[in-house]
């Protein structure tokens, strides 16, 4: 059997290339993907000057220097506001202006270069700040003060500077850890859901605190229960809420493990359902816990690992909120201190501090499994990775 070879007059080929043109757009448009603004916050030292950024395309899984987008000191931890027009930074230092204080820096963004330009800067009323957010509204910035032991809420202007101080509450006490906890240690803060509670972990108490807040005064309160207490020793870091509020997945850096709580939203009441381990049962050497985050689908959450320098993978039962251990990708570098789920849920930033590199996985978003995609980052002491969409 002979096939000939087929022949088109002018006005078939015209025809052809109408039934052909939307579907080649539709291709162009899938691979041009989306563009976002990466914001890197660093340790500064003789390397780092502060705050990088590059531009990452979707559609080509590439990301572009953009350089240092300014030059302040330790901004170890960063918040992008929700209107995405300003950004705030941590000054992760212990002395601000003769005070036994760090600071928060405030910055507008330029949605087109990525720069940021300075508004102002406040003492953050207390030593080491280490994480901040803002309230839903965007009209609050609440920062934890790790060395000294302190939590504050700062309101933000009509132009995005930074006011004084409405509420600053003074943790006390300590853990079993002689090393690491001499004293209270919050290290993250986050307002409910429904933005009538601020969620604090303290790693110096072995706390999950909860605080009443009130989005109009930026105000804090102590609840009944004021806490909820976690395995002596473990030293509660960070926490992620599941989509829908139903749970609250607490990371532990001491023991490197991940309890699961149910979350009565009502009064904030947390009960612990189930712990699970961060590491791989093979390993005996010596990690810690650092960034914990769900996936977007809800179906998957990761915990990192310093020490073993991985991100541990676990799937999400959907009516019980139980977290099942699926494996850990190591994150090619030193030290993942952070990592961020890019918008979309497709790829993960995983910052490798002491490599002073960022490595670039693709999410599978069926199985949760990460791949790295082959761009590695050259930043130095990346702490904290944020992303919002660039504005053309």
């Amino acid at each position: 059997m002979h096939l000939r070879s087929a022949s088109f007059t002018p006005i078939a080929m015209l025809f052809l290339f109408a039934l052909m043109t939307p579907l080649l757009g539709a291709d162009r448009k899938n691979n041009s993907g989306d563009s976002y603004l990466v914001y890197v916050g660093t340790y500064t030292g003789s390397v780092s000057k502060g705050i990088y950024a590059f531009q990452f395309d979707t559609g080509s899984d590439k990301a572009t220097s953009l350089g240092l987008m300014t030059e302040t000191v330790n901004p170890s931890f960063l918040a992008i506001d929700p209107s995405k027009k300003f950004l705030y930074a941590v000054n992760e230092i212990s002395n601000y202006e003769g005070k036994k204080s760090g600071s928060i820096t405030a910055f507008a963004i330029d949605g087109k270069s990525g720069k940021l330009a300075f508004l102002n800067r406040v003492a953050s009323s207390g030593s080491g700040p280490c994480y901040l957010s803002l309230d839903r509204t965007g009209k609050h910035v609440l920062v934890t003060n790790y060395d000294s032991g302190s939590v504050a809420v700062f309101p933000v202007l009509s132009d995005g500077r930074l006011g004084n101080a409405s509420a600053t509450i003074q943790h006390s006490g300590h853990g079993p850890d002689t090393t690491r906890q001499t004293g209270p240690h919050p290290h993250e803060i986050e307002v409910s859901p429904d933005s009538r509670f601020a969620l604090v972990t303290d790693l110096g108490l072995d706390e999950v605190l909860t605080y009443h807040f009130d989005p109009a005064k930026g105000s804090l309160d102590a609840n009944d229960p004021p806490f909820a207490k976690v395995a002596p020793g473990s030293g509660p870091r960070h926490f992620v809420f599941d989509s829908n509020g139903k749970f609250v997945y607490v990371l532990n850096e001491l023991n490197s493990t991940v309890g699961a709580y149910t979350y009565e939203a009502g009064g904030a009441r947390l009960s612990l359902f189930a712990t699970v381990s961060t590491l791989p049962e093979s390993f005996t050497g010596t990690s810690f816990g650092a960034e914990i985050a769900m996936h977007p689908n809800g179906k998957f959450l990761y915990a990192s690992n310093h020490g073993h320098d991985s991100i541990a993978i676990f799937a999400i039962d959907e009516s019980s909120g139980r977290p099942r251990f699926l494996e850990t990708v190591l994150t090619g570098g030193v030290t993942p201190r952070h990592f961020e789920i890019a918008p979309g849920g497709s790829y993960l930033f995983a910052e490798n501090q002491e490599s002073n590199n960022i490595v670039i996985f693709k999410i599978d978003q069926n199985t949760g499994h990460l791949t790295p995609t082959g761009q590695v980052l050259d930043v130095p002491a990346p702490s904290c990775v944020k992303f919002t969409r660039l504005r053309h």
